[in-house]
């Protein structure tokens, strides 16, 4: 047997593409609803620590708060961009191909952000702390793109 050197790196090249399906839960499943049939965005409220969430989850990632249905809160639509990148290669699970922009936009209403596609806009005019809005998708199907991207607010 070839002995081992613990202290030198390992690299091991592979390229893994996953398809999945999973449960998003109660929150998830109202959450992802609300946004396909109503184009609604729904935050959730920490009852203990006063946040609102975005996207919602189960437990308060602060104070470990239980959440359910009833801390559902409308949240946005519109919000503040709090930082953004652009993405120059195109890989098997990007939403869209490249060129493309990432931000992380937090909603009116919201004390946390989500990392979202850009669209409608050029690189280089976007600012941190401009207004966004959402755009949706023409034919929704209860995922987070239903929300296409979000584009600076016209003001």
């Amino acid at each position: 047997m070839k002995e081992v050197n613990e202290t030198a790196p390992l690299e091991v090249d592979q390229h893994i593409t996953a398809h999945s399906r999973y449960y998003a839960g109660t929150i998830g499943s109202l959450f992802y609803t609300t946004l396909r049939d109503e184009k609604k965005i729904l935050g959730i409220r920490c009852a203990a620590c006063d946040r609102v969430l975005w996207p919602p989850r189960q437990t308060c990632g602060r104070c470990f708060t239980q959440l359910s249905e009833k801390d559902f809160v409308e949240i946005g639509p519109n919000g503040t961009l709090e930082t953004f990148t652009r993405v120059s290669y195109s890989e098997p699970v990007h939403p869209a191909p490249a060129p493309l922009i990432y931000g992380i936009i937090r909603l009116d209403g919201a004390d946390t952000g989500i990392t979202h596609l850009i669209g409608g806009v050029p690189f280089e005019a976007l600012r941190v702390g401009m207004r966004m809005m959402p755009v949706f998708s023409e034919e929704r199907h209860g995922d987070i793109l239903d929300i296409r991207w979000f584009t600076p607010l016209g003001e």
